[in-house]
């Protein structure tokens, strides 16, 4: 799949999530989505994604898989520049901070969300790299 294709798909999720609520059909059937607005470490200008989580506590945890592809996606970079973002889960929006795990608590975030996405196992199996896992805190406007 290009990179071209990749974005309309994006884009045509992110339209369908705006549309209804959060809600999408098709291959994200049946998972919660939220759409993470970054701002691009290069461009400057805002990017928005539509991406899996997994809740932990009041933070949302999310994971830079790419896929398996053997690059880390371009969000993953722009959070590393600028770690302050926007999120929307079902009709809120809500300010964040993202922080990359380390060491234990990466380990037990990527251990609990396994048994609910069990291809990220299979994702990790195809790079050389370790999977980032980033939480998602809320903050104040």
């Amino acid at each position: 799949m290009t990179d071209v294709v990749r974005q309309q798909m994006n884009q045509d999720v992110i339209e369908e999530f705006r549309a209804n609520g959060g809600t999408v059909g098709g291959q994200f059937e049946g998972h919660e989505l939220l759409l993470l607005t970054t701002t691009g470490a290069h461009t400057g200008e805002p990017r928005t994604w539509p991406l899996g989580f997994h809740r932990d506590g009041d933070n949302l945890v999310v994971f830079a898989a790419n896929g398996g592809r053997p690059n880390r996606p371009g969000w993953y970079y722009n959070l590393l520049a600028h770690p302050d973002a926007v999120i929307e889960v079902g009709t809120d929006t809500w300010p964040v901070r993202a922080e990359v795990t380390n060491g234990a608590e990466r380990q037990r975030l990527w251990t609990r969300v396994l048994e609910p996405f069990p291809f990220l196992a299979d994702f990790q199996a195809k790079v050389s790299w370790e999977i980032p896992v980033i939480t998602l805190s809320r903050t104040e406007n």
